[in-house]
């Protein structure tokens, strides 16, 4: 099976009918100017050597060594052996909380930038597992499908801001709700749910709804973000605070993390809490070693193609036409001419 590189560069064979254009031109040019100027036997008196055999092979030997250029360019890929590739993982899905709540500053720089960094480390330290991502404030959306594209996950959790989503609030039920759809029914790999949040739940019954996860198989592990005394939320323009969030009755807002709501999350689907206000490490260290007690099962197997790189062979080739076209000259050989292939006649 052959397999091309950068098929783009196809489009530089164009160079070969120019340049053949071009020689016809100029040949037909050459051949009215030397009309005007002697008729065709006095002609071949005065460039007796001249060869238009010759003219039309150093052409070819062009052609050829820019058609082998263009090929190495391009670069062939010719498939060398197969083999049976199996991935070994958990599908994993991070539901991350985008509410007002998660810009409060009691954890550095904050609770949304905090709790992406996590994921984002959780993330390079995988191997083979499946990643999809939730967002979620007053309601939850699909932000990732599950994928084992690493740079795909890292970027849509680095987008990831509290615009996101018009209704405001944080539900964390409708979260774990809409988890229960990214997972494979048919594939039999372990399901794991990384909440990451303050704990503030407006909505839902908390405990029915990690029940039924649980019963789907998902285990939920919760990352609690932010301090229990709390922090007002800031409200910035270009970077500056301009002033801090107010309720109805104008009090500045205090958001409080609830780390009992998150604790009873996870035990309720066999999962675990983790402190997320720590140093990163941390955490990565506690996610680390929760991952390690799960089985990982294999969920894809793929016959890959390995190829290798034939662009090699064409420069080769290209280099060898090009010094027979510098070295051929347009004067008839003397070897050729004894030998009258076309028995001319001679004075």
């Amino acid at each position: 099976m052959v397999e091309f590189e950068k098929d783009i560069y196809f489009w530089f064979l164009w160079i070969i009918p120019a340049i053949v254009l071009v020689f016809l031109l100029g040949f037909f040019w050459k051949r009215r100017v030397q009309k005007k100027f002697a008729d065709k036997d006095l002609f071949e008196r005065l460039s007796p050597k001249r060869s238009l055999l010759k003219s039309v092979l150093k052409i070819v030997l062009i052609s050829l060594s820019l058609a082998c250029l263009v090929v190495a360019l391009v670069n062939p890929l010719i498939g060398s052996s197969e083999e049976t590739v199996k991935r070994k993982g958990v599908d994993i899905v991070f539901g991350m909380d985008v509410s007002k709540s998660m810009l409060a500053e009691d954890i550095v720089p904050n609770r949304l930038e905090k709790s992406k960094r996590i994921v984002n480390e959780i993330v390079d330290n995988l191997a083979g597992d499946r990643v999809g991502i939730i967002a979620y404030a007053g309601s939850a959306f699909p932000q990732l499908p599950i994928t084992t594209d690493y740079g795909a996950v890292k970027q849509f959790t680095q987008a990831l801001n509290t615009d996101m989503v018009s209704s405001q609030g944080t539900a964390i039920d409708e979260a774990i709700k809409l988890s229960k759809s990214y997972y494979d029914d048919e594939s039999r790999t372990k399901r794991v749910l990384f909440l990451l949040s303050d704990g503030e739940n407006h909505a839902g019954n908390l405990e029915d709804i990690s029940k039924e996860a649980a019963e789907k198989g998902i285990r939920i592990f919760t990352i609690g973000l932010g301090t229990e005394k709390g922090a007002p939320i800031p409200i910035k323009k270009n970077g500056v605070v301009q002033r801090y969030k107010k309720d109805r009755q104008g009090e500045t807002v205090i958001t409080k993390t609830n780390h009992q709501t998150l604790k009873n999350i996870a035990k309720a689907t066999g999962g675990k809490y983790i402190e997320g206000s720590r140093q990163t490490k941390q955490v990565i260290e506690d996610v680390k070693n929760s991952l390690k007690n799960i089985e990982k099962t294999d969920f894809e197997s793929k016959r890959l193609q390995n190829y290798d790189d034939q662009f090699q062979w064409f420069v080769g080739f290209g280099i060898f036409f090009m010094v027979i076209e510098i070295l051929l000259l347009e004067r008839k050989t003397s070897w050729v001419q004894r030998l009258n292939l076309f028995k001319e006649k001679r004075d």
